[in-house]
């Protein structure tokens, strides 16, 4: 790392119990060197040229509490590696990788593997709940969590209740995390967008909204049983959904899909590959409905849920391919364009959810400024650049959304880069 910067009057974030504040910082070879006074004169000192930070932001690292890689030592389209560079060039410091893998990571053989890596950007492994993800059996919870597992997960659709009970009342994972999505692909069926006027005006098949909401009820009525059980809901979509969670007895930690906060089923071309989502895109009211849930903290963290698939994949049509998007990059400059700029979002409120909220939810370590480290972001949000497959150093996937696009907001730098 390289980048030495000495910017006057910048905003910063120092962490989860601060406010915003205009401050002058050192950074020299990638770590913050001196705040104030010291940072001027030591900057000065290295001849390093002072610039007005103007509306940049100097901010603690973004956390994925989950995403996809399920190739991570041989992958075309996205390895361990190409994800490490690409997340920390987009901000990110802390990635959740969830356990479906060519490799489900059920045993402790694929975990210790991945955990061999050595990297700033720390890769959180989710352990499989049960054996190759199939439902059927459970996986060695208290081997995968004993040995590496930061919590155990599943695939991207609840497994039958009774095994879940089975694994709540064995209760190997003690205070581990468990993610479970509160989707039953039965009763989605085909359906690719969630049942509404927009889904017929489409000709998309439609996703039932029974498909979030039973297994939701049961979920709850689990978390209930088993309250000392660190029970998380992964990717709620519906307006139905968050009323639920508002008015449960309890209230385990949830997430939801940047995505679902950016777009809904009224505003997408045919042709888009935003379209081929889990869990499938809502309705406007549902997307009103997940925002105001986010912001009145129903919804503890916001998800990128990357699913990197090659270009033949994603030239299938849009009923045909592997559901997913990926685009790490894209989710802050969208997310602040959204909550920000157009719902007065405070900043401190935006990186509550694309932060420490993800950390608490992995019983992870908030990241935070401080001096001495290279855990830092900056963030232009007045940046405009153009998405584009091309940058090589972004994305090594092709289903990316919104390319050629003019985009407004931009990481400029992170400590992590190497």
């Amino acid at each position: 790392m390289t980048s030495s910067y000495l910017f006057e009057n910048i905003k910063i974030l120092e962490g989860s119990r601060s406010r915003i504040k205009k401050e002058t910082v050192l950074i020299k070879d990638g770590v913050i060197k001196a705040f104030g006074k010291k940072a001027l004169k030591n900057g000065e000192s290295l001849g390093i040229k002072s610039q007005q930070g103007r509306n940049m932001l100097l901010a603690p690292c973004l956390v994925d509490p989950h995403s996809f890689l399920e190739s991570p030592f041989h992958g075309k389209e996205e390895d361990i590696y190409t994800l490490i560079k690409k997340a920390s060039f987009a901000g990110y410091g802390q990635l959740g990788i969830l356990p479906r893998s060519n490799l489900w990571r059920d045993h402790i053989e694929s975990i210790i593997s991945l955990k061999a890596i050595k990297s700033e950007v720390l890769i959180h492994l989710w352990g499989s709940f049960s054996i190759g993800g199939k439902g059927v059996s459970l996986s060695k919870h208290a081997n995968l969590l004993q040995n590496g597992a930061i919590g155990l997960a599943d695939d991207d659709f609840m497994p039958p209740i009774e095994l879940l009970k089975q694994g709540f009342l064995l209760g190997e994972m003690r205070e581990s995390p468990i993610l479970i999505a509160a989707r039953d692909i039965f009763l989605q069926a085909e359906g690719m967008s969630r049942q509404s006027v927009e889904t017929l005006r489409a000709g998309w098949p439609p996703d039932p909204i029974e498909s979030e909401i039973l297994p939701l009820i049961q979920l709850l009525e689990l978390h209930r049983q088993y309250p000392k059980t660190a029970l998380r809901l992964m990717n709620i979509s519906t307006s139905e959904g968050i009323s639920i969670l508002k008015n449960a007895y309890t209230k385990p930690m949830a997430t939801v899909s940047w995505w679902h906060l950016i777009n809904d089923n009224s505003n997408l071309s045919p042709y888009d590959i935003g379209w081929s989502v889990t869990p499938s895109l809502g309705s406007p009211e549902d997307r009103a409905s997940l925002l105001k849930g986010l912001k009145d903290n129903i919804l503890t963290a916001i998800s990128v849920h990357s699913t990197p698939i090659d270009d033949a994949e994603t030239k299938q049509p849009a009923n045909k391919r592997e559901k997913g998007i990926s685009g790490y990059d894209l989710v802050l400059p969208l997310l602040w364009d959204q909550l920000v700029r157009k719902s007065g979002w405070e900043i401190e409120k935006l990186w509550e959810k694309i932060s420490f909220g993800p950390s608490q939810l992995l019983n992870q370590v908030e990241e935070k400024i401080s001096l001495g480290s290279n855990r830092w972001l900056l963030f232009d949000p007045e940046k405009e650049w153009i998405q584009s497959n091309e940058e090589k150093h972004l994305t090594s996937a092709s289903n990316q959304p919104i390319i050629d696009k003019k985009i407004f907001g931009k990481v400029i730098d992170c400590g992590l880069i190497n």
